[in-house]
């Protein structure tokens, strides 16, 4: 059902949608919280696998 799920075309629509929703402005804001979010899981998730190890 989803081979072809993120084909370019697909991509390019979803970027659209996005700045529509979102507006140029706020646009950049959302995504340097979109990254520190992404870092903070990860580190937590480098925590929890060194704290599982003996």
């Amino acid at each position: 059902m989803l081979r072809n799920g993120l084909e370019p075309w697909h991509l390019l629509i979803l970027a659209v949608v996005v700045i529509a929703v979102f507006g140029s402005k706020k646009l950049p804001d959302t995504a340097r919280a979109l990254g520190k979010s992404v870092r903070i899981l990860k580190s937590e998730g480098r925590a929890m696998k060194d704290e599982s190890k003996p």
